[in-house]
């Protein structure tokens, strides 16, 4: 009984597919069957929903990771391969076509533009940096949809809980035109303007914040004779 119920545990996880040298069981890990595949020529067919049948070279396999690389064959015009990175828990199966040549060369793979890479990280972490500067610290989100709507017409940034516009204007909370002053060497244009685009946006957010409220319905009057009287 107990040795019965070992090796219903030790199934557990385990999948059928088609290696070499798996052993009399026929059964092994997916993970061990894949690492010992690495070189071969593979058939997978991954789950659903996504199902899907591919066939390639299997390049790499890292468990770590639940991952996968497929090489499909390379193109003949660019010689290029195109490469498949797949969950190795999306497989539903997969089976060997061919062994691994001893003497196939490894697909040749593309070197990395270092620059291109530095380049596209500082450009990520300054967008990150620009976007995260554009939300107030501590501030109600009215004061953060007005910020938002007067930066779509004026270069906008927060100084504290305070919004400056065009590094001219300061506007204080609660962020009415009344609010608004003027900076040092600004112009009263500048000033009238300012308090013009702010009167405009939160006359829109009010109305848009009515509109999202439901509408009360009107008392129904009473019609018919009242009762007792």
């Amino acid at each position: 009984m107990a040795d019965a119920q070992h090796k219903r545990q030790s199934t557990v996880g385990k999948v059928p597919v088609a290696t070499p040298n798996i052993g009399p069981s026929g059964m092994v890990s997916l993970e061990t069957a894949l690492t010992a595949a690495i070189g071969a020529k593979i058939r997978l067919q991954t789950v659903a929903p996504t199902s899907r049948a591919l066939e390639g070279t299997l390049f790499t396999v890292s468990p770590a990771l639940n991952l996968l690389t497929l090489t499909a064959s390379p193109n003949p015009t660019t010689e290029a391969s195109t490469y498949h990175i797949l969950p190795i828990s999306a497989l539903q199966s997969f089976s060997l076509v061919s062994l691994p040549s001893p003497t196939a060369p490894l697909p040749s793979l593309l070197a990395l533009d270092h620059s291109a890479l530095q380049s596209r990280l500082e450009s990520t972490i300054a967008r990150l940096k620009t976007e995260e500067s554009r939300k107030g610290k501590g501030v109600s989100r009215e004061a953060q949809e007005i910020f938002d709507r007067i930066s779509r017409t004026l270069p906008t940034r927060w100084e504290g809980k305070d919004i400056i516009v065009s590094d001219a204007v300061v506007i204080e909370a609660p962020y009415r035109p009344e609010d608004c002053k003027a900076g040092t060497g600004a112009a009263k244009e500048s000033l009238n303007r300012v308090k013009k685009v702010l009167e405009n946006e939160r006359k829109k957010l009010a109305e848009k914040t009515g509109a999202a409220r439901p509408a009360i319905p009107a008392a129904v009057p009473l019609t018919g004779p009242r009762k007792g009287g």
